[in-house]
């Protein structure tokens, strides 16, 4: 089948152009026989380029969501790549399990999370998805099909775990999951005035609490710069296993000519959302859905940013510059009349990943994001990019749209060690933009 334009995007908004789809099982059946470089096609919640292969073969794998194996004693799960999380969470939830790193939406594949080698609020203590992987499967653009650990074809298993889906195919994934004590988080909700207090916050908060992370008022100025809201929970230990209510999900509706978000609509949204959230209250007990992905209850959210869609950009920066330049970061998006809707601030703890090019080092993370105008948007991202690189730091691929070689490089300085083991079969538009094809 060959792509009709828009059909497949990036959650960012781009497109793959001329690409044709083919169905990820039927690939495995054929013995790997496609034309043209090829690239495994997860949910499309990856926000820059990463998921798209234009004018290549993109594989759907999303037929491929089946739970091979699942030991209860244990919590040692196999389950092929295309399996939704939130699918998996309906399983391992009510018998006491629970992915041990969850990205902040459930509708990503499980093949996705170790291609991103995704991470979420709890790094600091459980580092990232690839931390948990115990074996995957991986289909080479020969047919080959080889079984990858961390003690066989070592460097290939390295290589997969956060590498864009470049090496082959993922078919299946054996994951250690981690218990919990029910389906319930106990949480607590704080307010900071200023970056000093985040980091204060985080600080005292880390070593006590499993998930921490922060919303920041991208908008706040002067004295205030940097104050948000501070979320630090850890599991419940016993609610019982009764799923939570999720509540009614939402759909955003329709692609509106322009993005609802700019300067005037934020300026009320952060006072709102700042003022709604309790204060000096003791910690409450919350279903885990709304706490790990509170934006999954609107579907296809994206689309509040306009037809042009959104453009993300996340860094992380080593402590010793963390605070300077997360301060600089915040003033440059004011100066430029640019309105981030997702401002996240957490701190990235020293777990190293399995992963040759995992994104995450020890230090702090922040994640901003922008409706698409062409190129003031541009120019703004670029002068991150450079603050970034400057602080010692790396941006990540996934999360980029419009990364040059040069950062790329910069950021991942292993990145030729990784080249070495991309599948010659395998492509996709990041990765002929940043290897300048």
């Amino acid at each position: 089948m060959t792509l009709p334009p828009g059909a497949y995007r990036s959650w960012g908004g781009l497109a793959a152009q001329g690409s044709e789809i083919v169905d990820a099982t039927a690939w495995i059946e054929q013995g790997a026989a496609s034309r043209g470089p090829v690239l495994a096609y997860g949910n499309g919640r990856s926000y820059g380029d990463s998921c798209l292969n234009s004018g290549g073969t993109l594989l759907d794998t999303r037929g491929l969501d089946q739970v091979l194996a699942f030991d209860r004693e244990t919590g040692l799960l196999t389950c092929e790549a295309g399996l939704m999380l939130d699918r998996l969470l309906d399983i391992v939830v009510p018998a006491g399990w629970f992915p041990p790193v969850t990205p902040g939406t459930s509708f990503v594949t499980i093949g996705g999370a170790l291609a991103n080698d995704v991470h979420g609020k709890n790094h600091h203590r459980a580092g990232t998805f690839g931390a948990h992987v115990r074996a995957f499967e991986l289909m080479r653009s020969d047919g080959r099909s080889l079984l990858c650990a961390p003690d066989i074809n070592a460097d290939l298993f390295a290589a997969t775990i956060g590498g864009y889906g470049l090496t082959g195919l993922v078919t299946q994934v054996t994951l250690q999951l981690m218990p919990i004590g029910s389906a319930a988080m106990e949480q607590e909700i704080l307010h900071f005035d200023d970056l000093d207090g985040f980091f204060a916050l985080a600080a005292a908060s880390d070593a006590a609490y499993d998930y921490t992370v922060a919303w920041v008022d991208a908008l706040a100025s002067g004295r205030h710069l940097g104050r948000g809201v501070f979320f630090r929970a850890n599991h419940a230990p016993d609610f019982g296993f009764l799923p939570p209510s999720a509540g009614r999900s939402l759909r955003f509706p329709v692609t509106p000519p322009f993005a609802l978000i700019n300067r005037t609509t934020l300026r009320a949204f952060n006072w709102l959302y700042r003022h709604s959230q309790p204060r000096g209250v003791a910690p409450r007990r919350v279903p885990y859905r709304p706490f790990f992905y509170p934006l999954d209850r609107i579907r296809d959210w994206n689309r509040a940013y306009g037809p042009m869609g959104l453009r993300q950009f996340q860094c992380a920066i080593p402590m010793a510059e963390a605070r300077r330049a997360v301060e600089d970061m915040l003033r440059r998006t004011l100066d430029a009349g640019e309105a981030s809707f997702l401002t996240v601030l957490k701190l990235f703890g020293a777990r190293r990943s399995p992963g040759l090019m995992s994104f995450p080092i020890e230090g702090a993370t922040l994640t901003l994001d922008f409706p698409n105008r062409g190129a003031r948007t541009e120019v703004l991202l670029a002068e991150l990019d450079r603050l970034t690189i400057e602080a010692g730091g790396r941006v990540n691929p996934y999360k980029d749209a419009r990364m040059s070689g040069e950062t790329f490089r910069a950021s991942f300085p292993q990145w030729r060690d990784f080249a070495r083991h991309v599948d010659p079969g395998f492509s996709s538009d990041f990765w002929r933009r940043v290897t300048d094809g």
